[in-house]
C-alpha cells in the first residue's frame, strides 16, 4: 500500500504523532473490511473515542494532521478519499491485448439480467451526501438496486428525470417505487426526506413511496453519534427545536458497516428471493456459456478459418 515519506517524521512532536498513529490504525482498520472513509467519517470515529472534542476547529485540525501524516509515510494515501473531486476520463481506458480466449472468458461479466424483474417492487437507495456513495455502494452490491447521492436538496432536473423514470417504471412493468433515504438529523435533513416525497410525488403524478431509514432519533438513542448543535439559522430550526431539540447529528458519525447492514436489511426486507435467485441463477448459466467458447476457442478459431 502507498505509505511514501516525503516529510521526517521526527519534525512532530509526540502527541501530534500519536494521533497520526491513532487515526492511521482506524482508517487501516477500515480499509480491511473494503471501506475507505472520508475525513469527515474519521473525524468522528476519533470523536468517538474522546481523540478529538466534537468542533469545527478540532476538524480542520485533523485535516492538517492527516495531511501531514501521509507526506510523513504514516498514513496510507488510500485511505482516505476526498469523494466528489477526482478526475475523471484520464489514462487509457482499455487494455493491451491479451489471449483472446481469456479476453472472452472476461466477458461474460457483461451479460446481465434484470435481477428485479417480476417483482412487485423496486427500491433505489438515496443518501443526502456523495462521501456516504461508497456505502451505498457496498449495501446494494449484489442486490442490483440502484443508488443515488441527492447532495442536499435534489436539483430540480435530476428530481424531475427521476420521478419520469419511476412513472415508466410502473407503468410499463408494473412495479412500485421505493425509495429509502438516509439524511442527517438536522432541520434541512429531516426536511429533505419531505421535499424528496413532495416533489418526486408530484413529478411522477402519483405518490412515491419515499421510506426514511436514517437518520433517525430511536437510531440516535440507540447508536449514540456524538451531537452538533443545530443551525439557528436554518430557516427550519424553529420547527425542528420544537420536537427534537437543539441538537443535531450527522449520518456520517455512523459506523459504515451499520449503515451497510441497514440499508440492506431494509432491501431485503421488500425483495421476493424466489424470483430473484431464479434470476442469477439464468444469470450464472448463460455467463457459463462464455467459459465453454472460451475453452473451445481453437475450435471456434478452426470453424470461422480465422487461423
Amino acid at each position: 500500500m502507498p505509505r511514501i515519506a516525503y516529510v521526517d517524521a521526527k519534525a512532530f512532536t509526540r502527541p501530534t504523532l500519536q494521533l497520526m498513529q491513532q487515526a492511521d490504525e482506524i482508517a487501516t482498520n477500515y480499509s480491511k473490511r473494503g471501506f475507505s472513509l472520508s475525513l469527515r467519517q474519521l473525524f468522528y470515529q476519533l470523536v468517538t473515542v474522546n481523540a478529538f472534542p466534537n468542533s469545527e476547529q478540532s476538524y480542520n485540525r485533523l485535516g492538517r494532521i492527516v495531511s501531514d501524516a501521509r507526506l510523513a509515510g504514516i498514513m496510507d494515501w488510500s485511505h482516505i478519499e476526498d469523494r466528489g473531486r477526482e478526475a475523471h476520463g484520464i489514462g487509457w481506458a482499455g487494455q493491451d491485448p491479451d489471449e483472446q480466449a481469456e479476453l472472452i472468458r472476461q466477458a461474460k461479466w457483461g451479460y446481465v439480467l434484470d435481477l428485479w424483474e417480476g417483482q412487485d417492487v423496486r427500491p433505489e437507495v438515496w443518501v443526502e451526501k456523495q462521501a456516504l456513495e461508497e456505502v451505498a455502494s457496498k449495501a446494494t452490491r449484489g442486490l442490483r438496486v440502484g443508488y443515488f447521492a441527492c447532495k442536499g436538496y435534489v436539483s430540480q432536473s435530476e428530481m424531475w428525470q427521476a420521478g419520469q423514470r419511476m412513472r415508466r417504471l410502473f407503468v410499463e412493468h408494473g412495479q412500485t417505487p421505493i425509495v429509502f433515504h438516509l439524511g442527517d438529523h438536522d432541520p434541512s435533513g429531516i426536511d429533505m426526506t419531505r421535499d424528496i416525497t413532495d416533489r418526486l410525488s408530484m413529478f411522477a403524478g402519483m405518490d412515491i413511496d419515499v421510506r426514511r431509514i436514517a437518520l433517525n432519533k430511536d437510531q440516535i438513542d440507540v447508536l449514540n453519534p456524538p451531537p452538533n448543535p443545530a443551525k439557528v439559522t436554518d430557516s427550519r430550526f424553529l420547527a425542528y427545536q420544537l420536537e427534537y431539540g437543539d441538537e443535531s447529528w450527522e449520518l456520517d458519525a455512523i459506523r459504515p458497516e451499520d449503515l451497510v447492514t441497514l440499508i440492506r436489511d431494509e432491501v431485503m426486507a421488500v425483495l421476493e428471493t424466489t424470483s430473484f435467485n431464479a434470476q442469477v441463477s439464468a444469470e450464472r448459466d448463460e455467463q457459463a456459456k462464455f467459459d465453454v467458447i472460451a475453452d473451445r476457442w481453437d475450435e471456434v478459431l478452426d470453424f470461422l478459418d480465422l487461423e
